[in-house]
């Protein structure tokens, strides 16, 4: 009786076991297949998401040689016709306003018009008018994407007026820029129709005004993630130069360039819990997107180099991880992906041999360069805003 007590429950052992493992390895293919189903989800997505840019870049072939759109550093627009573009350069601090038109006269009101919306339109509204985003948002989204509103911040009014603008201190900048002698004039590719060119030139601290906008998030942010405030910001500068709407062929989105399948996720789910894919618009929500990149830092500086020692080290270990991922960091070191081997390295280096190695060692020569320009952006925000 005693032997068959102790097999009986041996047995049980063994089945309890087996079905553990069963439903162990049921619901890992449960949440593969769901996983998958959403990343196929996606990448249909994607793909209508980028035929639709390229038939809309068909179209402004019609009217321009060039087919422009907005870029990481560059927030171009165009009118429902295509007739007229804004390519307001963040980077250059520059507005470079085209219209194709049949007269002087038509060319110069439809300039102004141009300009006057570009120096007093919010990210919203821009988003909302814009002809692309107006095509891309009829686009079936995958059904566990999440999506948010874009929020009201002003673009360029706190960099071109002390004070909120009014018509007739808009009036009064438009008729200052748009002259005809500083009209370039050029063939058009539309009969009977030239292209009319004004360069307005930005004030020469227009990201640092840009950057006051967002000090607020930043602020907020920094706190909560225990990461300091000119690292944001001068990730910020480095990955749009405060262009709210930039967006890379990564493809990555808004401030602090997102991209929704790498860093999105991994935020997301640090944030949340869950593991989900962010949409375009989402990021474009600067509140979401530097809450997301603040996260990200974090993640980074707290979770995948935690091994580093030295604050240092780890910090510019942090902002080229930013840029190239922590292994490609790691690789800089032990010519492989293993970050906690890496660390043992660095860990027997002072910063400044660490700052110098990656200069030489990392795979790229983009991170590098983006190493460079963060940590030397850092020191103008620390003076303007501290730690």
């Amino acid at each position: 009786m005693i032997r068959f007590f102790l097999f009986y429950t041996v047995f049980c052992t063994i089945l309890f076991a087996y079905d553990s493992e069963s439903i162990i390895q049921k619901n890992k293919d449960e949440f593969k297949a769901y996983k998958n189903a959403q990343y196929d989800g996606f990448e249909v997505y994607q793909k209508a998401y980028t035929d639709a840019i390229k038939q809309y870049k068909n179209e402004i072939t019609k009217v321009w040689n060039e087919a422009k759109l907005s870029t990481k550093t560059n927030l171009i627009s165009y009118t429902p016709d295509n007739k007229t573009r804004t390519d307001v350069d963040f980077k250059n601090e520059t507005i470079v306003i085209q219209t194709i038109a049949s007269s002087p006269d038509e060319a110069e009101l439809k300039l102004k018009i141009a300009l006057a919306k570009a120096v007093t339109i919010d990210t919203k509204s821009l988003y909302q008018n814009d002809p692309l985003q107006k095509k891309l948002s009829k686009i079936l989204k995958p059904k566990k994407i999440v999506t948010a509103p874009i929020n009201e911040k002003p673009i360029l009014a706190p960099v071109i007026f002390k004070k909120p603008p009014t018509k007739k201190s808009v009036r009064a900048y438009v008729d200052k820029h748009i002259k005809y002698k500083n009209v370039k004039v050029k063939k058009s590719k539309i009969k009977h129709s030239k292209i009319y060119t004004v360069y307005v030139k930005m004030p020469s601290d227009t990201i640092i005004k840009r950057s006051k906008i967002y000090y607020s998030d930043v602020k907020k942010e920094s706190r909560l993630q225990k990461i300091p405030m000119p690292l944001i910001f001068a990730v910020i500068h480095s990955e749009s130069s405060f262009n709210p709407l930039a967006k890379s062929h990564v493809p990555a989105f808004g401030l602090m360039q997102i991209v929704p399948k790498t860093a999105g996720i991994d935020a997301f789910k640090y944030l949340y819990n869950k593991k989900r894919l962010v949409s375009s618009t989402y990021l474009y929500n600067s509140k979401n997107n530097i809450k997301m990149g603040t996260a990200y830092l974090h993640i980074l500086y707290y979770r995948y180099l935690k091994y580093i020692k030295n604050e240092d080290s780890k910090l510019y270990c942090t902002i080229a991880a930013y840029n190239t991922g922590a292994g490609n960091v790691a690789w800089a070191f032990t010519r492989n992906n293993d970050v906690k081997s890496a660390s043992k390295i660095i860990n027997k280096m002072n910063s400044s041999e660490v700052y110098n190695h990656l200069l030489k060692k990392l795979k790229y020569d983009e991170p590098k360069d983006y190493l460079r320009r963060v940590t030397s952006r850092m020191s103008i925000y620390h003076r303007l805003y501290g730690v």
